[in-house]
């Protein structure tokens, strides 16, 4: 990888862990679990950044969380870990690496394939979120809950919203990707110019 390539690279990192972070601030309150537009932004990072560095996208803000910095939807700090939301964050690391990895093997995506990684991803978030807000309520906050209760405030709360922001988030995508590719592309050429001279 170019010095250049490296450099946006970590921009568009640094971007999306930035823009995770102020996600977690524009929200509904709701029991439990509150509605956040970070998932916007994990999908986002997914469909334009790669797997590799839309994990670390992720990776990052879940670091500046966990190391004091109030960037989650409820603060930050080492014991955050414990709060039944956390499953949400591991999810969002995990699905923004499974929608990279799926784009990074279509060579020219279309809206069906964007729509679809974002939906894996929802998928995939909830797959670890739910499972994770049981044990959290249960175990270590001794607030026992049901599954149909834990599943009530965890999925049927916000499954719906989520569904239309991974649509929405995939339409938008698509409309981003040919940006992103061009700036990456641009990059690129300049160092291929640069090595000929």
């Amino acid at each position: 990888m170019s010095k250049r390539h490296h450099t946006l690279a970590l921009v568009m990192i640094a971007m999306f862990a930035a823009l995770t972070a102020i996600g977690a601030f524009i929200k509904i309150p709701l029991p439990v679990v509150p509605f956040t537009l970070q998932i916007v932004f994990v999908f986002l990072a997914g469909c334009l950044l790669g797997s590799r560095n839309a994990l670390y996208s992720q990776l990052i803000y879940i670091g500046v969380g966990l190391v004091g910095l109030p960037v989650f939807t409820q603060g930050g700090g080492i014991m955050y870990v414990l709060q039944p939301t956390f499953g949400y964050l591991i999810g969002f690391s995990l699905a923004a690496y499974c929608i990279g990895f799926i784009m990074e093997r279509i060579k020219t995506p279309t809206k069906k394939h964007f729509i679809g990684a974002t939906i894996m991803g929802l998928i995939l978030i909830y797959a670890v979120a739910v499972p994770y807000l049981y044990v959290a309520l249960n175990f270590w906050l001794d607030m026992k809950s049901s599954w149909s209760h834990v599943f009530a405030i965890g999925f049927l709360s916000s499954i719906v919203a989520d569904f239309c922001l991974a649509i929405t988030s995939g339409l938008l995508a698509e409309r981003l990707y040919k940006v992103f590719q061009s700036a990456r592309n641009v990059k690129i050429s300049q160092v291929e110019r640069e090595n000929v001279i």
